[in-house]
């Protein structure tokens, strides 16, 4: 008997770039796609168990963090990643038919993917104003069923064949090597070790005081864990109040991993663990498995040192 299709929500409507992300992970792609309005609602269908995973865009190379999916990871939901996904973003001008380029006078789209064709709209619609929507779909959807005189979205090929309208500009973002980064989330589990791992965490200082964040740093210098991302975000409790969020490379299972998070949790008023998960990319792990290599042959002859102790 086979096992019941995941249930994955995602931003939505049809025609997102994170559908389309999605859709490059074939095993991700057979399951019960579930568009949803927002990145919150997608979170909290998978909190809440109404759908098996989301998936949710977390960084884009040109407007960094996408803030309401990390505050809801570290702060809000209990949710683990499950695998990251990155792909090549690419924008485009969509019309109704007959539209020109020099026709419009506003642009219609999710306010990243704004931000990244800057240029394109300071050099070829200079006067055109900006209108925000849910996503880069929902922006194409509002054009394509109810067209009005001069305005157009930014968005996918996909959105613009889905809901009728024609690319008037392909290719429009500012930096051609524009990347998106996704990421799976579900309520429950840790996926195996597959030896080009990395880990997310979210520390919380006991205080507020000079070298506290070096003091975190040192626990990863000390066991040569490389650190993918570290950022500083607020906690929502008090003005000035922070939390680091930090991507390393690694997985739970790793001794050494394990062990730095054991040292962490010990010094730090709390650690948050959101996920050891496969890492998108090149594999780049040698450094670190030379490394808990070391650590394991240090802690045998450790052991064999401890077991030389005398009881009184």
């Amino acid at each position: 008997m086979s096992s019941p299709r995941p249930r994955i929500a995602f931003l939505g409507p049809h025609g997102t770039f994170t559908e389309q992300a999605l859709l490059s992970q074939p095993d991700l792609a057979a399951g019960e796609l579930v568009p949803t309005g927002s990145i919150a609602e997608v979170l909290a269908a998978a909190a809440s168990g109404e759908v098996d995973l989301g998936f949710v865009a977390i960084e884009n190379s040109i407007e960094g963090t996408v803030n309401v999916t990390l505050d809801t990871l570290a702060l809000d939901a209990q949710l683990l990643i499950q695998r990251e996904v990155v792909i090549n973003v690419q924008l485009n001008l969509l019309v109704p038919p007959g539209m020109e380029v020099a026709d419009v006078k506003t642009v219609v789209s999710f306010p990243h993917a704004t931000a990244q064709v800057r240029r394109f709209l300071a050099t070829t619609l200079p006067g055109a104003t900006t209108q925000a929507a849910n996503s880069t779909a929902e922006a194409a959807r509002l054009v394509g069923e109810a067209p009005e005189p001069g305005v157009a979205a930014v968005g996918t090929a996909l959105a613009a064949e889905l809901y009728g309208l024609e690319v008037a500009a392909s290719d429009i973002e500012d930096h051609p090597e524009n990347q998106t980064r996704f990421v799976v989330v579900g309520a429950h589990g840790v996926p195996e070790p597959t030896g080009h791992d990395k880990t997310t965490v979210v520390c919380f200082q006991r205080s507020d005081r000079p070298g506290s964040l070096l003091a975190i740093l040192q626990e990863f210098a000390a066991r040569a864990i490389n650190l993918t991302k570290l950022e500083s975000r607020p906690t929502k409790r008090s003005l000035g109040e922070y939390c680091f969020i930090i991507d390393f490379e690694g997985h739970l299972a790793d001794e050494l991993v394990a062990d730095c998070l054991r040292n962490l949790k010990v010094k730090l008023a709390d650690v948050k663990f959101l996920g050891s998960y496969p890492a998108a990319g090149q594999h780049g792990d040698a450094v670190r498995r030379d490394a808990d290599a070391s650590w394991r042959a240090a802690d045998e002859w450790l052991g064999q040192l401890r077991s030389g102790v005398t009881p009184r």
